[in-house]
């Protein structure tokens, strides 16, 4: 016991905040009107990994993400609808194994194209106000957060 509180301690202490990460269903219960970022990823993207790996594990975006913004990490993939913006949408095949989400495609279809990852930020109105269809490094998502804000 003694030694689960010393890890909670020293884990408090040296800063391991953890990013929150919303459900577009849980959007709809929340008061405060934020900008929302949307991380668009699959299983399958080496470079969505890194994303996940570097630029949202980074210290100052994790504080910055929690405190100004709604996070939602969205798998392009997934089968589950999601209603938004008194819309359903729904994942549609694309091939027999293959398919995407109708609400991935309608966030981050840049120039007639999607790519992975993509990140997107809706203004309070909940319309897109930044699209970037790559991987984007810690020190430049830190620049996009602060001009949005």
């Amino acid at each position: 016991m003694k030694y689960l509180l010393y890890i909670l301690l020293l884990t408090s202490q040296l800063g391991w905040t953890q990013l929150k990460n919303y459900t577009f269903k849980e959007l709809s219960l929340l008061k405060e009107e934020r900008p929302i970022v949307i991380f668009l990823h699959t299983d399958w993207c080496k470079y969505c990994k890194v994303m996940e790996n570097t630029t949202f594990k980074n210290e100052k975006i994790i504080e910055k993400l929690n405190e100004r913004f709604y996070f939602i990490s969205f798998n392009a993939e997934q089968k589950t609808s999601v209603t938004f913006k008194n819309h359903t949408f729904k994942y549609k095949s694309t091939g027999k194994k293959t398919g995407i989400h109708e609400l991935a495609e309608a966030l981050g279809t840049v120039e007639s194209k999607i790519s992975y990852p993509t990140t997107v930020v809706l203004n309070n109105k909940k319309e897109i106000v930044f699209q970037y269809p790559y991987l984007l490094k810690p020190k430049e998502f830190l620049k996009v957060l602060n001009k949005i804000e």
